[in-house]
């Protein structure tokens, strides 16, 4: 699908330009300064942003890489976190028995 062909943004421009300008809000700057110690980088929404309107408008194929790129590189990132805890498969044996009393109060 080298010009087109039923292609459609992963995403419509609505959710980047939303994306976009959450990144870049003074509220997100400081939770992210925050946790991170460094300001947000924004600019990738903003890149996605202008190549999905490109894209709207002139149904260019420099665009439609773009996107692809930007969106396959977000599942990557994704993905490479894997799980925190464990998924049980089953409940612990004494899961049924009342909880250790504290009696240090």
């Amino acid at each position: 699908m080298a010009e087109g062909g039923g292609w459609q943004p992963p995403r419509p421009c609505e959710a980047y330009r939303a994306e976009w300008e959450l990144c870049s809000s003074a509220g997100h700057f400081l939770r992210h300064y925050y946790v991170h110690g460094e300001r947000p980088a924004c600019g990738q929404w903003r890149r996605d942003l202008d190549s999905c309107r490109e894209w709207e408008e002139r149904r260019s194929a420099e665009a439609q890489r773009s996107l692809r790129e930007s969106e396959q590189a977000r599942v990557r990132a994704a993905r490479k976190h894997g799980l925190v805890w464990a998924p049980r498969q089953s409940p612990p044996a004494d899961w049924h028995l009342p909880l250790p009393q504290d009696n240090d109060r």
